[in-house]
């Protein structure tokens, strides 16, 4: 399949419609809220964090999604395991979120009684800062993280619906930020080191159709000292100009071809999951250790989610035809389908 590889420019036309589908290693594109042609309770915007560091870990939300506003903590520790999560939901924010344009510029501050979220850009990257003090029965999660941005690429995709002229998604991933800080839970006190702790941007903004099922899978680490993690997934609109499959080396971005998910039969995190790429570029394996569900169904609002954390193992090829073998790579895989 081909790859278009877009250079800078607008997002969308003067008819609030892509300009052009593809891919880039940066924010080639500029994204503007005002341009969008669709209803304001269409548009969706959000900013999730996920930072792993081997034995636990923490991901946090925020997203104004028109309609519904939200705001979310997610505690992981994988040798239990168990994940808890505290969440809250406003209704009709319409844009007084006031999320970013840019995932490179803009701070987001969200200060609810129950759950406080800041998202702040600092000079050596970002700079993420929770308290939640009912989390898990009145413990409270509490803390500030330090992930540090080095000059890198990232994986940056323009993607349309096909019969859908106004729906769009404008998705950036940032993977391996090395993180540091402390988390507190109740009494005890997590460490997040730069050797073991990194995390991932999910950076989205868009508009799209009603019913959807997608896949999408990041790790980030070390592989023999070097920086190393992938973005992979599709389902997710009309990416025949572009899939968001990348393998990132050395803050470089490789650029892979499609990837599929080969799930196990009626198992999420029980049997290993597998992946190949048709340009046999990436093949791994996967452990689940948790498999994070939800499942809601408001009839008109139904989401049905499973983000399976585990393990990978296997081999990515770069654009050099250098061979990078890794094991027990921790990360996630999930498959989501949602009408909304």
């Amino acid at each position: 399949m081909t790859q278009i590889e877009l250079g800078p420019g607008d997002l969308l036309d003067r008819r609030g419609r892509l300009t052009e589908p593809g891919w880039a290693r940066y924010e080639a594109r500029r994204y503007s809220r005002k341009a969008i042609a669709a209803s304001p309770f269409r548009i969706k915007e959000w900013d999730y964090y996920c930072v792993l560091a081997g034995d636990y870990g923490l991901a946090a939300v925020v997203a104004d999604n028109g309609y519904m506003g939200f705001l979310s903590a997610t505690w992981f520790d994988f040798r239990k395991p168990s994940a808890v999560t505290e969440s809250v939901m406003t209704a009709l924010p319409l844009g007084r979120m006031r999320m970013p344009q840019s995932a490179d510029a803009g701070d987001i501050v969200q200060d609810h009684p129950k759950l406080k979220l800041a998202f702040r850009h600092t000079a050596q990257g970002r700079q993420l800062t929770l308290d939640c003090p009912g989390f898990m029965n009145g413990k409270g999660l509490s803390g500030t993280l330090d992930l540090a941005q080095p000059p890198m690429d990232r994986m940056m995709i323009a993607t349309p619906w096909a019969g859908a002229p106004k729906a769009f998604y404008y998705n950036q991933k940032i993977n391996c930020m090395p993180a540091s800080g402390a988390i507190a839970l109740g009494d005890e006190t997590y460490a997040f080191t730069p050797d073991k702790a990194f995390g991932v941007l999910d950076w989205g903004r868009g508009v799209w159709t009603y019913r959807n099922t997608w896949y999408w899978g990041s790790a980030s680490g070390l592989v023999e000292g070097v920086p190393f993690g992938f973005n992979i997934g599709y389902g997710f609109g009309d990416t025949s100009a572009a899939s968001e499959n990348m393998v990132f080396h050395g803050g470089v971005a490789h650029k892979l071809d499609q990837v599929t998910f080969h799930l196990p039969e009626g198992t999420y995190d029980g049997a290993p999951w597998r992946f190949s790429s048709n340009d046999g570029r990436l093949e791994m394996t996967f452990e689940p250790i948790l498999d994070r569900a939800d499942a809601s169904d408001l009839k008109i609002i139904r989401s049905i989610t499973h983000q399976v954390f585990g393990r990978f193992s296997g081999t990515a090829v770069l654009d050099d035809g250098r061979k990078v073998t890794f094991r027990d790579l921790l990360g996630f895989a999930e498959k989501v389908e949602n009408a909304w």
